[in-house]
């Protein structure tokens, strides 16, 4: 049974092959298995939950953040996209075009303009400089 956030098998199988080996023969504890550090990957983009929230049956947050972080560097995770993309199908495609304005007072600028350091607004010497 497939929990929410995590991958179908068929998603799995798309993705299992671009991951690095789970056994490499090195020294000390066995690496958590791929498939379950992947859940929890998305799992955390999914819900958008910080790290420090993920579920118990991930394993710690620390352990999934350090690998999260070493797929990036070492480039997993942008063949992982690259390759999905090139097989999307854009009757799949959403976009999301909403934005997010601010208020024209919510700069947090003091009021009277930007002062210069012979205490004329900007506007004025601006002004000023323009006529001949």
């Amino acid at each position: 049974m497939t929990r929410r956030y995590e991958l179908t098998d068929q998603e799995w199988e798309q993705i299992a092959s671009l991951l690095p080996p789970e056994k490499t023969n090195k020294p000390g504890r066995p690496p958590k298995d791929n498939r379950l550090m992947v859940n929890a990957m998305v799992w955390i983009t999914r819900s958008g939950a910080p790290w420090r929230d993920l579920p118990e049956r991930y394993g710690p947050w620390k352990t999934v953040y350090s690998r999260f972080r070493k797929w990036i560097g070492d480039g997993i995770l942008d063949n992982i996209f690259r390759v999905l993309c090139l097989e999307a199908e854009l009757g799949e495609l959403f976009l999301d075009a909403s934005t997010v304005q601010a208020h024209q007072h919510s700069a947090g600028a003091k009021k009277g303009g930007l002062q210069t350091k012979s205490g004329t607004a900007a506007g004025e010497q601006a002004q000023k400089s323009t006529q001949l």
